[in-house]
Parts: structure tokens; C-alpha cells; sequence
């Protein structure tokens, strides 16, 4: 055990995020981010060695003083997990005034590595939370009529429009979108960063995880959390909070230097849509993200 290390984990509290931080907790001391300190300090408590940073990844502001906090700390950063997520049935906005999924799974995780970025040491790992929803061409997003993500613009994107052709189903769109743009810019930052290492892991369909949503339909709740992980075909996706978390731990305590790969719920890399393959895709949602979030600045 390397106590010496420290690993930061955003939406820490529940699901694959607590299950990750409790197995993390072998490999060092935890900087645990989250909306709810007494969420944090519970984990706190279960993990030992960890330390709370009240943040709330869809508010810019929150996210800066977070960083600023983190950096303060002065430990050395072994690790970086953007974990947090959500998916909202319903429009919503953030404090900025953007759409409240694209902020929280995408536009917050962004802010929050270019802001850690320049502190963390060299070889250190930078792991993403992806979803495979973001690829229309993956058999279980087609088969349940999801057209995966609607890319316009991060401009576009953070009002809340998308491509048109998307799915009916409420929330979709905004989430697989929001999906598409942060798995892009991870691929981006490791072709950019050589430094650094940057990964991005799409955990499963995973049962007993509520994407941070509580305005999720109980219909849409069962069918992602429970229904989807245990009939086929999509049962061969299924995973758990438990076995999410040996494979993120793995991505994240590596010391082989891997970056720039796409891991599945078993460890294997693997690939994303066509759009989020393409380094131009990649480099326009990088480029554009940084002029929005400068804007707002």
C-alpha cells in the first residue's frame, strides 16, 4: 500500500463511484469531490485515509475553486478519475446557464483536468467515465432506438440543441452527446499531452447506478440499472459497481505509460463511434470547448 500516493475522484458517494473509491482506497490517500460533504465524509470514513472537496462539477465557478483547493493541497497526485455523471429526463440549466447533463458529464470534467493539468506530475493518469451510448452503431443503442450522440457544437451543445434525428426518449440525446464530447477530448488530451496519460473506460451496462438523476423516470431507472443487465443481447455488456471498480483501479494505478485507449467493462480496449475516432472531430470538440468555457471565464 502506497499511502504516499494520492488519487482524485469525482462523484465519490454511490454506485461505481463509491465502489471505485473503496477499492482505491488500497493504493493511497483519496481527494474525494462531490456535491454533499456529508456524503463526502461518510466515504470518508469507510475509505480512512481520504480527504473531502465540495464541489459541484456542473457549476464552473464551483469547479474552479475546487482546483484551486486541490492544488493547495500540495500531494502528489498519482491519479485523476472523472467519474461523475448524470442523466436528467428533463431540460435543465446550470448556474451558467447551460444544459445541466452537458455541464456535469462534460463541460465540468473538461475545466477541472485543464485546470489540475499543469500540477500533476509527469507519468500521472487521467481516467474518463465513458458510455458507449455515444455510438449509434453499437448493437444495444440501436436495438433500443437510441441514435447516439447529436454533436452541433459546444455552443450549441450547452443550450441544450442537438443534431436533429435524435432519439424520443427524454434525456437521451443530451446525455450521449455529453458522452461523445468528453470521450473526444480524452483521446484529444493524449495525443496533445504525451506527458500526461489519458484514458477513458466505458464501464457496462451497470446495475445499481442511478447516474446522479433524480428526476430519472422509474421506467428509464429500471430499464439501465437493472432490466438491460441481465437479458441479452445487452446481458454480455453487464457489469457491476464492484467489477466496474477493479477495472478503473487498474486503468488508474497502471505504471506501463498506456494512453490515448478506450477500455470495456472488462478492461479490453476497444472503440468508439466513427465521429469520436476522427482526430479532427476530436481537436474541433477541444477547441471548442475551450472557447466556450474562456467565454465564461
Amino acid at each position: 500500500m502506497e499511502k504516499h500516493k494520492a488519487y482524485i475522484i469525482t462523484g465519490p458517494t454511490s454506485g461505481i463511484g463509491l465502489a471505485t473509491a473503496l477499492e482505491l482506497a488500497k493504493h493511497g490517500t483519496l481527494i474525494l469531490v462531490g456535491r454533499n460533504r456529508e456524503k463526502l465524509e461518510s466515504v470518508q470514513k469507510q475509505t480512512g485515509n481520504a480527504i473531502p472537496v465540495v464541489c459541484d462539477l456542473s457549476d464552473l465557478t464551483s469547479v474552479k475553486s475546487a482546483a484551486r483547493e486541490i492544488i493547495g493541497l500540495q500531494v502528489p497526485i498519482a491519479g485523476l478519475l472523472n467519474n461523475a455523471g448524470m442523466m436528467s429526463s428533463k431540460a435543465a440549466k446550470n448556474a451558467q446557464g447551460w444544459d445541466l447533463t452537458y455541464a456535469t458529464n462534460h463541460l465540468g470534467p473538461f475545466a477541472l483536468t485543464e485546470a489540475l493539468v499543469p500540477h500533476l506530475p509527469d507519468g500521472c493518469n487521467v481516467v474518463f467515465i465513458a458510455s458507449a451510448i455515444e455510438d449509434p452503431a453499437r448493437k444495444p443503442v440501436k436495438m433500443m432506438g437510441m441514435k447516439g450522440g447529436r454533436y452541433i457544437s459546444a455552443a450549441a451543445s450547452a443550450a441544450g440543441k442537438w443534431k436533429e434525428g435524435g432519439t424520443k426518449m427524454p434525456g437521451i440525446d443530451a446525455y450521449a452527446t455529453s458522452k461523445q464530447c468528453i470521450l473526444a477530448a480524452a483521446l484529444a488530451f493524449a495525443r496533445e499531452n504525451p506527458r500526461l496519460h489519458f484514458n477513458a473506460i466505458e464501464p457496462g451496462i451497470t446495475r445499481g447506478t442511478g447516474l446522479g438523476a433524480a428526476d430519472v423516470n422509474a421506467f428509464v431507472h429500471f430499464l439501465f440499472g437493472h432490466l438491460m443487465a441481465i437479458i441479452p443481447p445487452f446481458s454480455r455488456y453487464s457489469s457491476t459497481p464492484a467489477r466496474s471498480a477493479k477495472v478503473i483501479c487498474k486503468v488508474l494505478t497502471d505504471l506501463s505509460g498506456k494512453s490515448g485507449l478506450y477500455y470495456n467493462e472488462k478492461g479490453v480496449p476497444m472503440r468508439g463511434s466513427d465521429e469520436v475516432m476522427d482526430p479532427i472531430f476530436q481537436d474541433r470538440v477541444v477547441a471548442e470547448t475551450r472557447a466556450l468555457l474562456h467565454e465564461k471565464s
